[in-house]
């Protein structure tokens, strides 16, 4: 039986034990830019995998698509073709007000308002991350320079907040304006997701597994439709992404010197 996995298109031998992981495939090779040395190892679906090594570690970086379901089978495959370290680097809309755009969150945890990790682990089961993965960010933030926050995160399947007067799934959008207030009370720091999903799986297979995003938006600043600008995103290669890619890269480092 081959073990070349299906989607990702990897075999054991072709990753490093640490891997980055962007949603989007157009920023694997700008992270894998920021390395030493890199190549392009598969490419299927929305995954993109590069693996070479960053200041003397090996590194590698798979891109997951959007959302749960498309990060739970990059985790899955990844993590049968030796996979051990994950961290993901995305972007994420502010919560709380003192998290500013520019700024970059790390996620120690996860509300698990995703429907992909229900399937894995009973609700009651925490989405934590691994205390290495979390240590590293934040050395690696601190070590760079950059504004960050340490929370939690609300992974949710919903990117678009329903338009006025549409229902979705039985809510109005007026409630989920109030759904997201009450995920603010909570403390919670930003919203995205895929997070919760990548630190259930870890932790129950008993890997290293954390998320680290740059806040590209922010809740309060949506208008009272709740529409989102894509446009006030930041694109792949500009300065807040290189940013983004050299912390998790710098965290990746810290990781296999620590291991």
């Amino acid at each position: 039986m081959s073990d070349l996995q299906y989607h990702v298109r990897l075999s054991p031998g072709d990753v490093a034990p640490t891997v980055l992981l962007p949603g989007d495939p157009g920023r694997v090779p700008v992270v894998a830019s920021l390395w030493d040395e890199a190549r392009e190892v598969a490419r299927n679906r929305e995954y993109v995998t590069y693996t070479g090594t960053y200041r003397g570690a090996p590194i590698s970086c798979t891109s997951t698509g959007i959302g749960a379901p498309s990060t739970a089978i990059a985790l899955e495959e990844l993590a049968r073709a030796g996979a051990t370290t994950f961290l993901r680097i995305g972007t994420c809309g502010a919560i709380q007000p003192h998290a500013r755009v520019g700024d970059i969150a790390i996620f120690d945890s996860a509300i698990r308002a995703d429907g992909a990790s229900a399937l894995y682990a009973p609700i009651e089961y925490p989405a934590v991350a691994h205390h290495d993965v979390v240590s590293a960010s934040t050395l690696a933030a601190r070590e760079i320079g950059l504004p960050h926050h340490v929370g939690t995160a609300f992974s949710t399947d919903l990117f678009y907040v329903p338009e006025p007067g549409a229902a979705f799934g039985g809510f109005e959008q007026s409630a989920w304006r109030e759904r997201y207030a009450d995920i603010g009370r909570t403390n919670a720091l930003a919203a995205e997701m895929e997070t919760s999903v990548l630190l259930v799986l870890c932790r129950i297979w008993g890997l290293r597994g954390g998320a680290v995003a740059l806040i590209s938006d922010a809740v309060a600043d949506k208008d009272a439709s709740g529409r989102f600008d894509p446009q006030a995103t930041f694109e792949v290669g500009q300065e807040p992404m290189l940013r983004l890619a050299r912390m998790g890269c710098e965290a990746a480092r810290i990781l296999r010197e620590r291991s």
